[in-house]
C-alpha cells in the first residue's frame, strides 16, 4: 500500500546558522507563529515583532500548513529580505500543537516564543517575558488573561465561560499553579523544552498543558497579564471539535501518556458508532420487528457511515475531506469496511443461530467489526502520511497480521456456516 509523503520546506535564515541572526549576533529569542489563512495579518505581525522587539537578536519561525490563502508565499517574501523571518512550510500536515513543536525545534535560540499571527496577543509584553525567564531562572513563562494585569478583551460571557472551565480542567493534568493554562500565548526555555519534547502529543491545539503536564517535576513557571486582543482579519479556528481533543489530551495526561490523542478520539467515534448500532438494532428488531439479520445489516450501515462523518471531522480533522472528497472518501471507507460488515453480520447471524440472545450476538459483531475498522480501514481513507499513521497505528506490521488473520477466521467462519446448512 503507498502512502503520499507529508512535506516540510524550511526557509533557511540569511548567513546560515539558525542561532545568528544575519549581523553575527548570537540570538536571544525566538518566536514561533503557526499560521492557516493568515496571509493579511503576515504584515501587521512582522511590524508589531520589529518594533516590539527593538534593540534584541530576534527571529520569527512561521509554521504554515500549505494555506490556500497564500500565507506562505506571504511569509516566504519576508524571508527573502529579512534574515529574522524563516518559514516552515508544511505539506500534507495539519494541527496547532504539532506546528508549535516543529517551529520550535526549528531552532537553537536558548528562549522560545508562541504566540498567534491573527494579532491577538500583545507582543509588546514579549520583552518583559525575556527578562522575568531570564532573571528568574523559570522554565516557562505565561502570558495570563487571567492573573493581575490580565483581562480577556472582547470575548463574550460563553466563551469566557467555556475558557474558564477549560483552565479549571487543565488544572487536573498541569505540574504547575497558573492561573491560565489554556494560553496560547508563552516563553520557555529551549533546555526545559528538549527535557519534556519526547513526551509530548502533536494531535490537539492547547501545547502548554502538555507542556505543563509533561514535565516529570514541577515546573518553575511565572505570569505576566495581557488584554487578549480581537481578531484583525481571518476566522478563529475555535470549534466545538477542538473541545473534544482537548478533553482528550487531559484523558492522555491521565493515563500517564499511554493512549494517543488519536487513537483516544477513534475508540471515543468508536464508542459513538457502537451506541449507534445498538439503538438502531433494538429499534428495527422492537419497534418495526424486523428480521434480526435485516436489522444488523441496516444498523452496520448506519453506524459505518456515522463512523466516517465522526472520524472525519473530529479524529481526522487535521486531514478532514472536503467537497467531492467527502463521496470519495465515504466509498473507500465503506469498501474497507465492507469486510468489517461482513464479518459483523456472519458472526452474528452464526451466534443467533446456535442459540446465544440476539443482543449479545449483535454486540460480538460489532466488536468484530471495529477492530477491523481500526486496523485498516483508517488507513485507506485517511492515511495520507506515515508519521499521522503512526499515531493512529504504531505498528503497521502488527494490524496487517492483524487483518490477515482476521481475513482467514472469516473464511473458516464462512465454509462453517456452509456446511451447518
Amino acid at each position: 500500500m503507498s502512502h503520499a509523503r507529508s512535506l516540510v520546506a524550511i526557509s533557511p535564515p540569511a548567513g546560515g546558522a539558525s542561532t545568528e541572526t544575519a549581523g553575527g549576533a548570537a540570538l536571544d529569542v525566538a518566536i514561533v507563529l503557526p499560521t492557516y489563512n493568515e496571509r493579511e495579518n503576515v504584515s501587521l505581525v512582522i511590524a508589531r515583532l520589529t518594533e516590539a522587539l527593538a534593540g534584541l537578536s530576534w527571529q520569527a519561525i512561521f509554521v504554515d500548513d500549505d494555506s490556500p490563502d497564500g500565507t506562505a508565499l506571504e511569509v516566504a517574501a519576508y524571508a527573502r529580505v529579512d534574515p529574522r523571518i524563516r518559514l516552515i512550510h508544511r505539506v500534507g500536515q495539519r494541527g496547532l500543537a504539532s506546528a508549535c513543536i516543529d517551529g520550535m525545534l526549528a531552532t537553537d535560540a536558548p528562549f522560545v516564543a508562541i504566540m498567534d499571527a491573527d494579532l491577538q496577543h500583545d507582543a509588546t509584553i514579549l520583552p518583559r517575558m525575556l527578562a522575568r525567564l531570564q532573571e528568574e531562572s523559570l522554565d516557562v513563562i505565561v502570558a495570563t488573561r487571567n492573573g493581575e494585569g490580565g483581562s480577556m478583551g472582547e470575548f463574550g460571557q460563553r466563551r469566557v465561560l467555556l475558557s474558564r472551565l477549560g483552565q479549571k480542567i487543565g488544572h487536573i493534568v498541569c505540574r504547575s499553579d497558573i492561573s491560565d493554562p489554556m494560553s496560547g500565548f508563552f516563553m520557555l526555555r529551549r533546555s526545559f523544552l528538549l527535557g519534556v519534547v519526547p513526551r509530548l502529543q502533536r494531535g490537539g491545539f492547547k501545547i502548554l498543558v502538555d507542556i505543563l503536564a509533561s514535565s516529570r517535576r514541577p515546573v518553575r513557571a511565572g505570569e505576566i497579564g495581557y488584554t487578549f486582543g480581537a481578531r484583525c482579519n481571518g476566522e478563529s479556528k475555535l470549534d466545538v471539535f477542538v473541545g473534544i481533543e482537548y478533553l482528550s489530551l487531559i484523558f492522555n495526561k491521565l493515563l500517564g501518556g499511554f493512549l494517543p490523542t488519536r487513537m483516544g478520539l477513534f475508540l471515543l467515534v468508536g464508542g459513538l458508532g457502537v451506541l449507534t448500532h445498538i439503538v438502531a438494532l433494538v429499534s428495527f428488531r422492537e419497534i418495526f420487528h424486523t428480521r434480526f439479520v435485516t436489522a444488523q445489516v441496516i444498523a452496520t450501515i448506519l453506524a459505518m457511515i456515522g463512523n466516517f462523518y465522526c472520524n472525519n471531522i473530529i479524529t481526522f480533522r487535521d486531514r478532514r475531506l472536503r467537497g467531492i472528497h467527502v463521496l470519495t472518501g465515504l466509498i473507500r471507507f465503506v469498501v474497507a469496511c465492507s469486510f468489517a460488515a461482513c464479518a459483523n453480520v456472519l458472526m452474528a447471524r452464526w451466534l443467533w443461530h446456535s442459540g446465544i440472545p440476539w443482543y449479545l450476538a449483535g454486540l460480538a459483531g460489532i466488536v468484530l467489526g471495529s477492530a477491523w475498522n481500526l486496523c485498516v480501514s483508517t488507513q485507506l481513507t485517511w492515511g495520507q502520511t506515515a508519521a499521522a499513521q503512526s499515531q493512529l497505528l504504531p505498528n503497521q506490521d502488527s494490524s496487517t497480521s492483524f487483518a490477515t488473520d482476521l481475513a482467514a477466521d472469516l473464511t473458516d467462519l464462512a465454509a462453517d456456516l456452509e456446511v451447518s446448512r
